[in-house]
């Protein structure tokens, strides 16, 4: 019997052209939906259930754009709003540890793909910048501070701790 001629053709190579090469993800949106498959495979309930949270606020703010993408930062102001809200979250519900848990485990989840945040130092040296470039003296003008410090900043420091650290700064005089 003669096998068909295309038989051979039909194989799958061997060797090095059959090793696949990794795949590369070019936004993050498309890090989550691959860490998302990855998640499912492994049955990670905690990180499968977190990731499709984060892939429905993209998913929302897509609709709310009318856009079909996100650039990285959009994704990442997604991020940012699912971690304040699991912060909230623990703060509100403290006096009941199994949901304080299952937040801080999704937090956990959420800060793995937000970029790191900058230490109170480098928030701290930035802010004197702008205090110096606004020529602020006083409490009374942290919200031009903020205004000229928060566009440089955003995505880098949470709002509240950057509101702090300018607060404590004006406070003792600007220094």
């Amino acid at each position: 019997m003669r096998s068909h001629p295309r038989a051979a053709s039909a194989r799958r190579p061997s060797g090095a052209s059959a090793r696949r090469e990794p795949i590369q993800v070019a936004t993050l949106k498309e890090r989550l939906e691959a860490d998302l498959r990855t998640a499912m495979k492994a049955q990670d309930a905690t990180r499968r259930d977190t990731l499709r949270l984060i892939l429905a606020g993209v998913h929302n703010v897509e609709v709310e754009k009318q856009s079909s993408s996100l650039a990285d930062a959009d994704v990442v102001g997604v991020l940012q709003k699912q971690a304040k809200m699991r912060r909230e979250a623990m703060e509100t519900m403290s006096s009941r540890p199994e949901i304080v848990a299952r937040e801080k485990s999704e937090l956990v989840v959420i800060e793995s793909y937000l970029p790191t945040q900058l230490s109170r130092d480098a928030i701290a040296d930035r802010a004197r910048a702008a205090i110096a470039a606004v020529g602020a003296k006083s409490p009374a003008d942290q919200g031009k501070v903020m205004q000229r410090l928060m566009p440089e900043m955003r995505g880098q420091a949470d709002g509240k701790v950057v509101a702090s650290v300018v607060g404590e700064l004006l406070a003792k005089g600007g220094a």
